[in-house]
């Protein structure tokens, strides 16, 4: 049985096919049809210069004529995975529309994807109470997507989901984590306001017994090596990538620009998150042992304005401020290196748990790209990387992750600067350009997604621009945000088939014939000055 999407990138007749609409694939959007036909024993492909034949069941070639197509081996591949809907499992545990999920795998199976992600929620899975995990509805998602040759990255969420840009549901924390917040406050990240964030256990808790006697570390390692223990069958051959989330959003980040109930919009500068109280005494610890006392009793700046503001609003951001004096410096290095440790600390618990599995571990950094183009580069430094005009604030990131053999994942791949509003102060490229600079630098590799919902064709000739190595490093996969109705509507349907098609040809410059219009999931291009003539399955 073949898959065939009705698009401008395939060949296969449509007579005597059975048309499923959508309606029966529940909310899926567009036709799918599916043809019976008889394997082919071989497939032949004939031009002018050469004839080769592929035998059936056989990974050998045999070549008729002696020359062969020019094509280009797969070192400069870029394999694509898909993000799966937020609520791919449901709050009750089980696989969420699983019709649609699996005709939808089919689809993408077919349009050349390597695989799929998807987030795997501390508050789904272990909602129940301490240690009691369900994984069932992961496990039905990972034989799906073992049924259709695909691969599968999954994310260690142990994040809120809901609240920022792009969640489309609510997943809180644990009930039982949220009843020990409401018992002690502290345990999240706190604005110098007193406004608490629940979206992630604040890291100056990282190594305190604060959750029903385990600390934050050891219930995030817990959870990984249950994960491990249940998908020890896929790891490696179905699960080929487990991303470590360390933060809000599944990033090593400080949550400083919560857009929940408006408290921040873009391209505000956000605020720093630093005091709850075990924050607040690991600063005063810090202030206390270079002999400057007073610098830890505020707990943080207190010049450096409000969410919405912009550099120049706050005596700490501005271009003069005091970001670049003596105490601003002790500040920035302290409160991104508690940062760098936490990354450090639950990466490193990652690691333990799934050496010798096979599936690699990655870790996600965010692309926070307004303000890049001032000297302090103030809502980067609200979020924890210590990155100015003066220093390179990701380079000890990718140093770090290079340490443990983790890809660094990053965002905003999609974006140009001049796509920008100019007020914003906006570099995506110019922070996606430092960025890959400081993988090749400390020699770890990079992986990217697209920060925003984008389906024009002006994105992906973007991501195809940013994942080429001519300056820093080249991308070793790239997650495409995200599988829902729009994706599949015909026009977008057909730019990710090419985009997908030119990722795996190296991010070359290539597009589909206009004239390539029936129907099918057999597609062949051109190849320069050998036009393929024939292509026939016999």
């Amino acid at each position: 049985m073949t898959l065939t999407l009705r698009s401008s990138t395939s060949f296969i007749h449509l007579n005597d096919t059975k048309i499923i609409k959508a309606p029966l694939l529940e909310d899926l959007h567009g036709i799918i049809s599916f043809k019976q036909a008889k394997p082919p024993s071989c497939l032949r492909i004939r031009n002018s210069l050469q004839e080769i034949k592929m035998e059936r069941g056989s990974n050998k070639m045999e070549k008729l004529h002696s020359l062969s197509l020019n094509h280009h081996t797969n070192d400069l591949r870029v394999p694509v995975f898909v993000m799966l809907p937020l609520d791919t499992v449901s709050l009750g545990g089980s696989l969420n529309k699983p019709r649609t999920t699996n005709a939808s795998l089919m689809a993408l199976k077919s349009a050349g994807v390597e695989g799929v992600m998807v987030d795997a929620w501390w508050g789904l899975v272990e909602k129940d109470g301490p240690m009691k995990y369900n994984w069932e509805g992961y496990a039905e998602l990972v034989q799906m997507v073992q049924r259709h040759g695909l691969k599968l990255q999954v994310v260690m969420s142990f994040h809120q989901c809901g609240g920022n840009v792009g969640d489309s549901c609510s997943i809180p924390l644990p009930p039982w984590v949220l009843e020990e917040i409401s018992k002690n406050p502290d345990l999240v990240y706190t604005d110098k306001s007193g406004r608490r964030n629940p979206e992630y256990i604040s890291l100056g808790c990282d190594s305190l017994p604060v959750l029903k006697g385990r600390t934050p570390i050891q219930v995030y390692a817990d959870y990984m090596r249950s994960f491990r223990d249940r998908f020890r069958d896929y790891l490696g051959e179905v699960i080929m990538e487990v991303q470590v989330g360390a933060g809000p959003c599944g990033e090593l980040r400080y949550p400083s620009y919560p857009e929940s109930n408006g408290t921040w919009r873009f391209p505000g500068i956000g605020e720093f998150q630093c005091y709850d109280k075990y924050m607040r005494a690991s600063l005063e610890a810090a202030a206390e042992a270079i002999g400057k006392r007073d610098w830890g009793s505020g707990g943080g700046p207190n010049d450096s304005g409000q969410y919405n503001q912009f550099p120049e609003d706050s005596g700490f951001f501005k271009r003069t401020g005091t970001w670049n004096s003596e105490y601003g410096k002790f500040f920035l290095e302290w409160y991104s290196g508690e940062l760098l440790q936490h990354g450090d600390r639950v990466i490193s618990a990652a690691k333990g748990i799934f050496h010798g599995t096979g599936a690699k571990l990655s870790a996600k950094v965010a692309g926070i790209h307004w303000h890049y183009g001032t000297r302090s580069h103030a809502a980067e430094l609200t979020a924890g990387y210590y990155n100015t005009r003066h220093r390179d604030g990701y380079l000890p990131i990718a140093k770090m992750l290079a340490k443990h053999g983790v890809v660094l994942n990053f965002t905003c791949m999609e974006m140009k600067d001049g796509q920008q509003p100019g007020y914003a102060n906006c570099s995506p490229e110019g922070l996606v350009t430092q960025v890959k600079m400081a993988t090749r630098d400390a020699k770890a590799e990079l992986a990217g997604e697209n920060a925003l919902e984008r389906y024009d064709i002006a994105a992906y000739e973007q991501i195809l621009a940013t994942s080429r190595s001519e300056s820093g490093n080249g991308l070793a996969a790239f997650t495409y945000l995200r599988m829902n109705k729009d994706l599949f509507e015909p026009q977008n349907w057909r730019n990710l088939v090419e985009f997908v098609k030119r990722m795996s040809e190296g991010g070359r410059n290539w597009r589909l014939p206009e004239s390539d219009c029936c129907g099918s999931d057999l597609r062949v291009g051109f190849i320069k000055d050998k036009k393929i003539e024939e292509v026939a399955v016999v």
